[in-house]
Parts: C-alpha cells; structure tokens; sequence
C-alpha cells in the first residue's frame, strides 16, 4: 500500500486564521487578465523585504507555481502567495490593483505601515 503526501495548501481569509489577508477584486480581475494574456494561470507573490526610503518595501512578483511554505489568498478564483517571514508584516492587509494617473501597479493596502514614501512601494512599522 502506497501513501501519497500531498503540500498543505493554506487559505487565510478575515474569518479563517486571524490574519484578514485579502485579494480585491480588482487584483483578482487583473491576474485573470494576466494569465490570458500569458496562456497559463499565473499567481501574484507578495514579500516584504528591508530597504526602501521608509525602511520595509514590498515586492511583487508574478509565478506559476507556490513554494511549499506560502499561504495562499484566493478570490474569484484567483491567488496571491505571501511566505511565512511577510506574514507578520501584511497582517489585516489588502492586496489590491490600481490603475490611476500615477500609474497601473498592484498595492498593498496595510493597517500596519505607520508612513509611507509618496510612490506606495516603501513603508515603516
């Protein structure tokens, strides 16, 4: 008798998890077009990383598959990935897309960030 392991697939949500990460509809519509556009589902990696004019800064990256640690923020059938070492950072975020006269760019709305520089990409804690 054969055992198969299969990778946890973690899914937070406000109500599952505590940390009330979220992918706006506007994200979730922008990587539907984006996986059209590139002909495979594509997901969006979201990490923190330190730097920046304000000291964390966030990064955006767009993968095919998950790393084994990731949590996983579905909506509309789409996913954003965060890592574990992120997670603590983006706590009661939103990963959001926006298309105005600074540009069309995803974003992380975050309740954590104390300040942020003018272009959104860098913040602090």
């Amino acid at each position: 008798m054969s055992s198969v392991q299969s990778v946890p697939t973690f899914q937070i949500s406000p109500s599952v998890g505590g940390h009330g990460l979220t992918l706006s509809e506007t994200a979730a519509a922008r990587l539907a077009r984006l996986a059209l556009d590139e002909g495979h589902p594509v997901m969006l990696r979201v990490a923190v990383d330190g730097g920046g004019c304000s000291g964390f800064q966030y990064r955006f990256e767009l993968v095919e598959a998950a790393e084994v640690e990731d949590i996983r923020i579905e909506a509309a059938g789409q996913a954003a990935l965060v890592d574990p070492v992120s997670l603590p950072f983006l706590k009661g975020s939103e990963i959001a897309f926006v298309d105005d006269l600074a540009g069309a760019q995803f974003v992380v709305r975050n309740p954590n960030a104390a300040s942020s520089c003018g272009c959104g990409v860098s913040f602090s804690i």
